[in-house]
């Protein structure tokens, strides 16, 4: 029976092969690995990633990756290509070949095709003077030294340095395009990533009647009937002209009532906390709950230009809203 010395041993050894093929397929990159950056920073269609078996696997991650970083892309297998999914292709477009061997049959069959069309093809194989590689007009080498397959046959460290020089063409397309996170998330609205990047403090605040707000005069009595109204245990306390001079909350009430003997006639301006945490509603969602956390709070104003109280917002919003 295998002990966990020789299961560790193993695992490590796979880790230490593909490792090493990383670092000599980043050694191989070229004036070639420029070209192809340029050509999808030109493309003018869509960026077409195509691979037969573990390549194509590989591929479909690229392309995915491709297109969630600002360069639109798709996958096409190349057995269905031959069979009418070559209409998806334009003239416009940007192939990226991918195989191992530089020969597999099926995308060497489609290379007259994309070569009458005349469309720009990248091939990533580890094979620079096979049929695909000299066919393309860049070719990118993945080549490695050996698979982390002891036997030398499951494809491996090759699946990996390709994965790598695709991310290597995704990224650097991305960096040398300007794109921002704000893009990112444009193109993943529904995930949690898309949310903290796109939702801001005015999707999710309470606006108009719903504000708690006495003025500086009001009785402590008021106050309390105000924040029993609108349910959020806090009210912003305003001036004369509707600025936001401080808040009050349930903390502060326990606070008065242990400290003070006559709470019918004290007024909010002599109990009140004075400033209180604030944020404009055009800042992140995301920033508001840093905000809470920080100051272990559950409850922010917004306010305006003038400092007059427009929204608030509490932490049940946001965690509602999927961020956290």
């Amino acid at each position: 029976m295998t002990n966990n010395d020789d299961i560790l041993r193993f695992a490590q050894q796979v880790f230490t092969v593909e490792i090493e093929a990383l670092q000599r397929v980043s050694t191989q990159l070229n004036e070639e690995f420029c070209d192809a950056v340029q050509s999808l920073l030109n493309c003018t269609g869509r960026v077409v990633v195509t691979g037969m078996g573990k390549s194509g696997h590989i591929g479909s991650k690229i392309a995915a990756t491709l297109a969630s970083t600002g360069t639109p892309a798709f996958f096409v297998h190349p057995g269905e290509a031959s069979h009418g999914d070559l209409g998806m292709i334009t003239r416009n477009d940007v192939v990226i070949a991918i195989s191992n061997s530089g020969e597999t049959q099926e995308l060497v069959t489609l290379l007259p095709l994309l070569k009458r069309f005349n469309v720009y093809l990248i091939a990533m194989t580890g094979k620079k003077d096979s049929t695909l590689a000299k066919i393309a007009h860049v070719h990118l080498d993945v080549a490695v030294e050996k698979e982390a397959c002891p036997l030398g046959l499951a494809p491996t460290s090759s699946t990996t340095a390709t994965l790598a020089m695709g991310d290597a063409l995704a990224v650097t397309t991305l960096q040398c395009r300007g794109f921002t996170a704000e893009d990112f998330a444009l193109s993943h609205p529904g995930g949690t990533l898309g949310k903290r990047l796109l939702l801001k403090v005015k999707d999710l605040m309470h606006s108009g009647e719903k504000v708690p707000q006495v003025s500086t005069t009001a009785l402590l009595t008021d106050a309390i009937a105000e924040m029993s109204a609108k349910t959020f245990g806090i009210t912003a306390i305003v001036d004369a002209e509707g600025k936001l001079c401080g808040v009050f909350s349930d903390g502060d009430i326990r606070r008065v009532i242990q400290t003070m003997h006559n709470l019918n006639t004290v007024v909010m301006a002599d109990i009140m906390t004075v400033g209180g945490k604030t944020i404009s509603d055009e800042k992140l969602a995301a920033e508001a709950l840093e905000v809470m956390e920080k100051n272990k709070i559950t409850s922010l104003f917004i306010i305006d230009a003038l400092d007059k109280p427009i929204g608030i917002i509490h932490l049940h919003d946001i965690l509602r809203s999927g961020i956290a």
